[in-house]
């Protein structure tokens, strides 16, 4: 193995290490106490926060803004194919093949680009502008870079130092900036369906 082997994989170990903790001191802390007598069901709220809450219809953000919704989502699938790429890649188990490799590539090009209109549309719309901060804008450049540089190496094996070097940068930020989202998702979700479910909003009561 080489040099940037290494930084790759002591940068993975550093995120699953700082991943960890914050998982561990989340537990800890446990779920905010609700002073208010219960009048609804927490489990059916916790279910309904990970499944219809989840759906576009049931967020402005989202069906107000499809193509962008559409968009994110392809991104973030960009970025899971991203991560099970590099094991498979610094192990070589499985082997790809060059016609797999090319597919692969080409759908990586399509999150990278996804991506980037994401963060036009960030920088020339004017309410998304004044909403935004540095780290939004260094999330999405760390995170496209590694999904652009992986496409790369796919098909350029010469790319192979700049493909490591990406991946040890996207793993150095994933527990620091917004994209640790990656772990802090599922507890915003648990606790978003905990309150509701207990106040007895969700599930709505047509569903």
């Amino acid at each position: 193995m080489c040099w940037y082997h290494w930084i790759a994989i002591t940068s993975l170990i550093f995120s699953v290490a700082l991943f960890s903790y914050q998982f561990a001191r989340l537990v800890i802390l446990g779920r905010p106490d609700d002073l208010s007598v219960s009048s609804g069901n927490v489990t059916k709220g916790i279910v309904y926060s990970f499944t219809k809450a989840m759906a576009p219809g049931a967020k402005e953000s989202a069906y107000l803004h499809m193509p962008t919704y559409a968009g994110g989502i392809i991104y973030h699938l960009g970025t899971f194919l991203s991560l099970v790429l590099f094991f498979i890649l610094i192990t070589g188990f499985p082997s790809l093949n060059n016609p797999l490799k090319s597919i692969i590539s080409g759908l990586l090009f399509i999150s990278f680009f996804a991506g980037f209109a994401i963060l036009i549309k960030r920088i020339i719309n004017r309410d998304l502008k004044s909403l935004s901060g540095l780290d939004d804008y260094i999330s999405n450049g760390v995170t496209s870079l590694v999904q652009l540089f992986t496409a790369v190496y796919l098909l350029v094996p010469d790319a192979e130092t700049f493909y490591y070097l990406s991946v040890a940068l996207f793993f150095i930020w994933l527990p620091l900036g917004k994209t640790k989202h990656l772990l802090f998702f599922f507890f915003a979700r648990y606790h978003l369906g905990f309150f509701y479910g207990w106040r007895g909003t969700w599930p709505q009561k047509s569903e």
